[in-house]
């Protein structure tokens, strides 16, 4: 139906995630049609992100720099941590622009249907780094699925002999702006019941 090289091109493109064939179409042929320069700019952009970006070596965010931008900020909190499962949740977090602390990025979440267990995930480190500069509070910004409540509890318990007064608390979870109380399932409003606020 393709051409080779299209059709190469269009087989690559559905490799990156949440990019269907349909996406992947019209994606190869947008860029097909584009100038050369803006073609190269794209490549080049993306040979130079995988050549320089890697994990911070204190909280596993990526950066070009190391440690990266967040953990060497002067302006924020290092009492107060964030720990999440991946990049994109840090993304997120830094999108609200209102926590002013820093972040442990774990990796992902424990998954043993995955065969993803704690030694996977960068616990330890973070087990080593609390011990080491003792931050007053963790915030767990994790997903509420099984996997992530797992996490949540295995991280709890590595860090209680090395910090037992450590403060740990989690977001709250309940229901978002806009949406309808009779289209919400029983566990968020369970959970929005029981993170409720005074008025």
């Amino acid at each position: 139906m393709y051409t080779r090289p299209l059709a190469r091109l269009i087989e690559e493109l559905q490799r990156l995630p949440g990019i269907g064939s349909k996406t992947a179409q019209r994606l190869a042929l947008h860029l097909i049609n584009r100038p050369a320069g803006e073609i190269e700019a794209l490549a080049k952009a993306l040979l130079e992100a995988k050549q320089t970006v890697r994990h911070c070596s204190i909280c596993f965010n990526w950066s070009a720099e190391d440690p990266c931008e967040i953990c060497r900020s002067p302006q924020r909190d290092p009492s107060l941590w964030c720990v999440v499962a991946d990049v994109k949740d840090l993304i997120a977090m830094e999108r609200t622009r209102e926590f002013k602390g820093l972040y442990h990025v774990l990796g992902g979440l424990i998954s043993p249907m995955n065969g993803i267990g704690a030694d996977q995930l960068h616990i330890r480190e973070l087990v080593a780094r609390v011990a080491r500069e003792k931050p007053q509070e963790l915030i767990f910004a994790i997903s509420p699925s099984v996997e992530g409540e797992v996490t949540m509890h295995v991280v709890k318990d590595y860090l209680k002999p090395v910090a037992p007064t450590l403060r740990m608390t989690r977001l709250a979870f309940g229901l978002p702006m806009g949406s309808e109380l009779e289209y919400a399932d029983e566990v968020t409003l369970a959970r929005a019941l029981e993170a409720r606020q005074e008025l």
